[in-house]
């Protein structure tokens, strides 16, 4: 039976309409038009749809809309507000694309939230932290040694900026 929902995604509040168990990326995808948390195996395994909730990873092509009320969900597309003012990109951003990190792109959403969920916990996390933080979280590509620089090169920046 479809409902009402009031969501809170990247500091806006949505109504949206959507059965209970509904996952909350087709709400994001479908009904908000958010290119960023992306669907890609379905399963919980790939990582290409996950976003914060409460500062907190979760995979939302299996996290149903019913479990996010009261919560705030941030998206790829809302790291730079969830980080600062929203004026300028996230330093991991910046920095991802310093060093050419994306290259198909259909991974960075998720590696985006992920590797910020860790920063804001740990901007010091060591080569080995950030390796067994983003294990889980596949790139097609296989740019992990690129992603893994630019985590780094943004913690140290965000070290050096506190």
């Amino acid at each position: 039976m479809t409902q009402n929902w009031t969501i809170t995604v990247d500091g806006s509040e949505y109504r949206i309409e959507a059965e209970a168990d509904t996952p909350l990326l087709y709400v994001l995808a479908d009904q908000l038009g958010l290119k960023g948390p992306r669907f890609g195996c379905g399963l919980a395994q790939c990582g290409a749809c996950s976003v914060l909730l409460d500062g907190r990873e979760v995979r939302s092509c299996v996290y149903p809309v019913s479990a996010v009320a009261n919560a705030e969900i941030v998206t790829a597309e809302g790291i730079s507000g969830w980080y600062s003012d929203g004026e300028r990109l996230h330093p991991l951003q910046e920095e991802l694309i310093a060093v050419q990190a994306p290259q198909c792109g259909f991974c960075y959403g998720g590696m985006v939230v992920k590797a910020a969920e860790l920063l804001d916990r740990n901007p010091n996390a060591s080569r080995e932290e950030i390796i067994a933080h983003m294990d889980g979280h596949i790139c097609r590509c296989g740019t992990y040694p690129r992603l893994l620089a630019a985590i780094e090169r943004a913690a140290r920046r965000m070290l050096d900026d506190a």
